[in-house]
């Protein structure tokens, strides 16, 4: 199982990245400082790092300069408050391998997350088979009985989060957090519009409502 060094200062945004990358099957670290965030990735044994800039300490950028100085070639997704281009340019220039701004939806960066690791020594799963249904999360495709199924971003990353919870009920709570991110209405009747967008596709008998509860993928 993959591991992944979480270093964020701020609680609510740790603990939201933290329960997403677990449910998608990760193992995680969190750290809050600088210091603690470049101890952690110097030890190894990360597969990938999510850093943010504005860390107490030491802020992000040092750390990035001082792991990268020292031979740790750990993939880094930088988070950052700051949208200028001069900080992606600065964060790109400074070893990055990648750069969201925040806000940020995690399907987002669930999907960066597995792009920067593909060439990992513990690749993550990217083709999923649930019931003669298939979803490959590298090239974003579906296919239903053989045949290749066109599904939007958002149907895609809702999709996923099906497929990898097989027979479990998930919640709209639930998938409202992880597919639309940190910012959502609780009484938004979205997840329900793209369920149904998704049973069009793949087959009403596939997603099944369990009353009081939420959907599962059968």
């Amino acid at each position: 199982m993959s591991r992944i060094l979480i270093a964020e200062d701020e609680e609510r945004i740790s603990s939201f990245i933290e329960k997403g990358l677990n449910s998608a099957g990760f193992r995680t670290t969190v750290v809050n400082t600088g210091l603690d965030a470049l101890d952690f990735a110097v030890t190894g044994g990360y597969d990938l790092m999510v850093l943010d800039i504005g860390l107490p300490g030491i802020d992000g950028y040092e750390v990035l300069r001082r792991i990268r100085s020292q031979g740790v070639a750990v993939p880094v997704i930088v988070l950052t408050a700051r949208t200028s281009a001069e900080d992606t340019l600065a964060s790109l220039l400074g070893g990055a391998n990648d750069y969201m701004p925040k806000p940020f939806r995690f399907d987002e960066l669930l999907a960066r997350v597995r792009l920067r690791m593909t060439d990992s020594v513990h690749p993550v799963d990217h083709v999923l088979t649930v019931s003669g249904l298939q979803l490959d999360t590298l090239t974003r495709r579906a296919t239903v009985s053989g045949g290749q199924v066109d599904l939007s971003a958002r149907e895609f990353s809702l999709a996923e989060e099906f497929f990898r919870h097989p027979d479990q009920v998930l919640s709209r709570e639930q998938l409202l957090s992880r597919v639309w991110g940190l910012d959502f209405d609780p009484g938004s009747n979205v997840v329900d519009v793209y369920v149904g967008y998704l049973r069009a596709k793949f087959g009403a008998e596939h997603i099944e409502t369990v009353r009081g509860m939420g959907y599962r993928l059968r």
